[in-house]
């Protein structure tokens, strides 16, 4: 006896459910929030990572004199 257990059909609705509630919850102003926060977060790492990387070629610059 075998079992048939087709549960992707399922699964499938209920993801899709899912993903379009989320969708039809999200505004545009969240968007353009969410956009703004991470080229701004972009930014900051990128300079922080430029920075360090500067203090730290001086660092090894003073340190083998």
């Amino acid at each position: 006896m075998t079992a048939n257990n087709n549960h992707g059909g399922t699964v499938a609705g209920t993801a899709g459910g899912t993903l379009l509630t989320i969708f039809a919850n999200i505004h545009s102003e969240d968007i353009i929030k969410t956009t703004l926060l991470a080229v701004i977060g972009a930014v900051v790492s990128f300079t922080i990572s430029l920075s360090l990387k500067w203090i730290s070629k001086k660092l090894r610059r003073t340190s083998a004199n």
